[in-house]
């Protein structure tokens, strides 16, 4: 505890924890859904508007910035556009947020329990359990990333009728392995990421509640949330965009918006490959969609969280009192 704001792991049982955590997921997702389709897209994109070299032969659009990805996917595909890949991407973020903050508090709870002199500090306890429920629920959910990845990656020719079918061709064709392409460069990124995520969002709450100016309607759990998360983010995005031009690879590669994606294998290639022939521009491409997105969706996760559970916990104490 610091100046009586509760940490994380100290809230709640872990029923509530699961409970707080999708529902957490469930609103931050649809929340951030058009920036995350935008965020994507660049990712996956090879080629530059910079660079004329690099436009030859180019079958597919050429997004440039966030606003103009923005306006093309509009004009092109319509306003469901920027809801492609929603549904895996809502079961994806229901399931993750449960796992996530269900694990978090259980390994804190772990790490308090080891006795002195082997006791870790406040920091470091966060920022291992960040890391170990972070790695927990990617692995979990990661079929369900790769679902959204691939339906956000469709343009106006959809390359999936559904999702039954997306899931029938990748295990015909692609077999178990399939659904876990990528998954290496998920957890490395993700390791790190939640690890700094939540070590800075546990430092930065209370500093955040007992700011000179207090903050409206619980908003310090959002902006403590924010600033953790851009942080975060930032010092791992390279490993992110990674991820995703792995998630595209197999037999259905040529079909996405971008119908020249290469061939890539294995995390340490890929991120060799990407640096090489696009530079540093090319393993941060997105970032500034990616940041707008992570912030609000931080802030929302928190703030929903944090109101979830204070709901449950009351209903918890009128359930006793009754």
């Amino acid at each position: 505890m610091s100046g009586g704001v509760a940490q994380l792991r100290d809230e709640g049982s872990q029923t509530q924890v699961a409970i707080a955590g999708a529902a957490a997921g469930l609103v931050s997702r649809f929340v951030i859904a058009p920036l995350d389709v935008i965020k994507i897209r660049l990712q996956l994109q090879v080629h530059s508007m910079s660079d004329p070299t690099s436009m030859r032969g180019i079958a597919g659009p050429v997004y440039k910035g966030t606003l103009g990805t923005l306006k093309q996917i509009l004009r092109e595909e319509g306003l469901t556009g920027l809801w492609k890949g929603n549904i895996p991407a809502e079961a994806l973020y229901l399931a993750y947020g449960s796992v996530q903050f269900s694990a978090y508090t259980y390994i804190s709870h772990l790490l308090d329990a080891v006795p002195a002199p082997y006791h870790l500090p406040g920091a470091a306890t966060s920022f291992i359990s960040g890391a170990a429920a972070g790695a927990c629920a990617t692995t979990a959910t990661y079929p369900l990333d790769l679902l959204r990845t691939r339906f956000a990656a469709q343009g106006r020719d959809r390359v999936y009728a559904s999702i039954m079918a997306s899931i029938r061709h990748i295990a015909e064709h692609e077999g178990p392995a399939g659904f876990f392409r990528g998954l290496g460069a998920g957890v490395s990124q993700i390791v790190p990421y939640m690890g700094l995520f939540f070590a800075s969002y546990e430092s930065l709450k209370p500093v955040m509640a007992s700011s000179v100016v207090p903050l409206p309607f619980g908003t310090s759990d959002a902006v403590a949330g924010t600033i953790a998360s851009v942080l975060s983010k930032t010092a791992v995005y390279p490993l992110d965009t990674t991820r995703k031009r792995l998630q595209v690879q197999g037999p259905m590669r040529a079909r996405y918006v971008h119908r020249n994606i290469p061939e890539y294998r294995g995390v340490a290639s890929t991120v060799i490959r990407i640096w090489k022939q696009e530079g540093r521009r090319g393993m941060y491409r997105g970032l500034t969609v990616s940041l707008l997105k992570a912030a609000p969706a931080s802030a929302v996760t928190m703030w929903t969280y944090e109101r979830a559970m204070a709901a449950l916990l009351a209903w918890g104490e009128k359930w006793k009192e009754s």
